[in-house]
């Protein structure tokens, strides 16, 4: 074990007798290397520099010494051994515990092509950014604050950037565009965990993954190549889901999204308003799987009385009028000739704002800014809008000053080019193949993927998180992904737990579903780990697999 990596395991160095905590020095990195971020771009240099700093902070009673570790691990081609990827990571380690008894969670966002840094400085890292969500958050200067929500009391927190985001590059005669891919970035993934758990001595801890939106479809795969290759998991949470790209723009699965977006903003036409969202928003689930997908099948039949009675309730739910509604062809996700989300534009148009597809609690002057959302980019919708520029701009003040890692290259947080470029083909373990169908549509499917890890590690706990107005990856259309995934056994299917909060995409950014995101989260890491058979069956799966490995 090299010294970077014991210096990251953080000693035991918590307190003396007399209760004065006395940590060792902290140790800066700069790192002179560039890091572009083009297809065609690489780096030469394989060093694993690290900045290491060390720290303490309050959650619940409990205060936590903690190691923050901010630099770069080099992984290898599996085939050949040869250094392939620098990617860059920032962990955060409980001090003075042992490894085997401590879980350990892997963080990334989604995109293809964001960084973790909304993940990081946004949900349960011991940090967090102050925004005024759902209100747009004001231009500097913007505090970051404890994070009294941080899963660092029940976990080490590992937040890892994929090739061509935040400073993490291919190594020659590897290029960043060779990682652009469904298969080609889990198989990255799976080789920069297998080197952190190498390298910090980890192989023994519990482990889980959490991923947001695209993040969750990564997770899939990413578990399924784990396994295959000797790494099993205790937990993952999907956030935000998006697990089969066909349903992308469902109705069916979009319009309890709608309706809680009418309820938020007082425009649903139930007299009166409902008090409790929950039970609305499944009363609404009730009507869009069945009355709702019948009229779809059944509209323009203005004979048939089964559509009137829809079309009423429809407008009740959602706030829009039955004219209107009827020139949308009922379907809720419509978009215009422009790309504009017709419900998102249509609802408070009479205010003359737009809503935001990612959370649509927030509205903003819609000049076409609630347009088409790409659930893969995003750049131009009002959530983001409202929280891009704090991000940006903490994230360079944190890294350098409070974990020390400078650099004189750019931070990438988002990179449109790996979305443009990247490959969505995937065959998963069923053999289907998905990902790009004959008119160039991603038609992406990983429920299958997850499916099959769940079967084949039958201790596996998945929790996936969702927020109510979130138009980009719907709740229930997660719901029918999961419903639909091809796993029979009614045993392993119990190990997965929906939980819905009053938030958008990025749940963590709503302080009351951060908090109860929090609670959900400490359920899973108590039962996973709490469950010593099943950590045990885990750790037999984990060396039989490993010791077949050595064999082949």
């Amino acid at each position: 074990m090299n010294d970077q990596a014991r210096s990251t395991q953080g000693n035991g160095h918590a307190s003396s007798g007399n209760g004065k905590h006395r940590s060792p020095a902290d140790r800066p990195c700069f790192d002179p290397t560039a890091y572009g971020n083009g297809p065609d771009d690489f780096v030469t240099d394989m060093t694993e520099n690290a900045a290491i700093t060390h720290h303490a902070m309050q959650i619940g009673r409990e205060v936590i010494a903690y190691t923050a570790t901010a630099g770069h691990l080099v992984t290898v081609d599996p085939g050949s051994s040869q250094p392939n990827a620098k990617i860059f990571y920032v962990a955060f380690t409980k001090d003075g515990v042992q490894a085997q008894d401590r879980p350990v969670t892997f963080f990334y966002n989604g995109g293809p092509g964001s960084s973790s840094v909304f993940v990081l400085l946004g949900s349960f890292a011991p940090k967090r950014i102050k925004t005024s969500m759902p209100g747009f958050t004001p231009p500097a200067p913007y505090t970051l604050e404890d994070n009294p929500d941080s899963l660092l009391d029940k976990s080490d927190l590992v937040f890892v950037n994929p090739v061509g985001t935040g400073y993490s590059a291919a190594i020659a005669p590897h290029h960043n565009r060779e990682f652009w891919g469904v298969d080609q970035d889990a198989d990255s993934l799976k080789q920069f965990i297998k080197r952190y758990l190498t390298a910090n001595d980890r192989w023994n801890s519990p482990k889980f993954l959490f991923g947001e939106s695209y993040g969750t479809a990564r997770s899939c795969v990413l578990a399924y190549r784990l396994h295959e290759d000797g790494v099993d998991l205790n937990g993952i949470t999907l956030q935000s889901s998006i697990l089969d790209y066909a349903q992308s723009g469902n109705p069916v699965g979009a319009l309890p999204t709608a309706a809680a977006d009418a309820w938020y903003h007082d425009r649903v036409g139930v007299k009166p308003k409902p008090k409790d969202l929950q039970v609305f928003a499944e009363q609404v689930a009730q009507f869009a799987r069945a009355d709702y997908r019948e009229a779809l099948a059944k509209f323009p039949n203005a004979k048939d009385p089964a559509i009137a009675a829809a079309l009423s309730t429809l407008s009740k739910y959602t706030g829009i009028d039955t004219q209107t509604l009827s020139s949308w062809n009922l379907d809720i996700a419509a978009y215009d000739s422009r790309g504009n989300s017709l419900f998102l534009t249509t609802l408070l148009k009479d205010k003359g704002v737009a809503l935001g597809a990612y959370d649509g609690r927030v509205t903003a002057i819609d000049t076409g800014i609630a347009g088409k959302i790409d659930p893969n980019s995003g750049g131009n919708d009002p959530t983001m809008t409202a929280v891009t520029g704090v991000y940006t701009a903490m994230w360079n003040s944190y890294l350098n000053e409070q974990l020390k890692f400078r650099s004189n290259s750019s931070f990438t947080d988002l990179n449109d080019q790996v979305f443009h470029n990247w490959n969505f083909s995937h065959i998963d373990p069923t053999g289907a193949q998905k990902g790009i169908d004959a008119q160039g549509n991603i038609v992406l499917y990983t429920a299958g993927d997850l499916a099959a890890v769940m079967a084949l590690n039958p201790d596996l706990r998945v929790l996936s998180a969702n927020g109510y107005y979130d138009f980009v990856t719907p709740f229930y259309q997660t719901v029918i992904d999961l419903q639909k995934m091809p796993l029979v056994d009614q045993k392993v299917r119990d190990n997965l737990s929906a939980r819905f909060y009053p938030s958008g995409h990025m749940v963590y950014l709503d302080n009351g579903s951060r908090t109860a995101l929090k609670a959900d989260l400490a359920k899973l890491y108590q039962g996973a780990v709490k469950d010593r058979p099943a950590v045990a069956r885990i750790r037999a799966l984990q060396r039989m697999s490993t010791m077949s490995t050595m064999h082949h």
